[in-house]
């Protein structure tokens, strides 16, 4: 059993997928404990909301896995489809609530700092929180992807149906106003005049 498992975890992500549309669930259970995580993050920064995070994630999934047997090869890729069905879901969900702001007092990590520290922190990822909720949903998507996850511009673009251009003037006016949000909050963030 060890050695299937050191197969799968070193298999391909599409090969994974078509693995599991062919009946394999070690094959499944090492794709959601690939994906699941960055998809979660994902989520979670767009939503606010852990708990919503965790249904558009668990949605995102099956989706994935209902596409499975119909997947083709070498079209794009299974992270960068997963990004675009979580942003999807993401956005629908936001639409939905428009009216309604994130939880300031949403539940963060805890990875045992001082009290002081874990409190400044939650502040600080509040403050963030309410910046990113005042982004035009586009730039919130683009900067989310961009700076949170880590992900390139050509695959924000892949993931979003842009062009890279448009990723990077988006990512520049959601920093911008970004930073706009928090400025005046600079002090009361713990941020110095560096």
């Amino acid at each position: 059993m060890a050695m299937a498992f050191d197969a799968t975890s070193e298999a391909s992500d599409e090969a994974l997928l078509a693995r599991y549309a062919a009946g394999d669930p070690v094959a499944a259970r090492a794709l959601v404990a690939r994906l699941t995580p960055r998809v979660f993050a994902v989520a979670r920064r767009m939503l606010g909301s852990e708990a919503e995070a965790e249904e558009v994630s668990q949605d995102a999934l099956v989706r994935l896995w209902r596409i499975a047997p119909d997947w083709r090869a070498g079209e794009a890729q299974v992270s960068t489809w997963l990004y675009r069905v979580t942003v999807n879901l993401c956005t629908d969900r936001l639409r939905r609530r428009r009216d309604m702001p994130l939880d300031p007092e949403a539940d963060y990590a805890d990875d045992a700092p001082p009290v002081e520290q874990r409190l400044q922190d939650a502040d600080r990822a509040a403050a963030l929180e309410r910046a990113l909720a005042s982004l035009p949903e586009r730039q919130r998507q683009v900067v989310v992807l961009r700076h949170l996850e880590g992900l390139s511009n050509p695959e924000i673009a892949e993931i979003l149906g842009l062009t890279v251009e448009a990723v990077e003037s988006l990512t520049a006016r959601g920093k911008r106003g970004l930073k706009a949000q928090l400025a005046a909050q600079r002090t009361e963030l713990g941020y110095g005049d560096d």
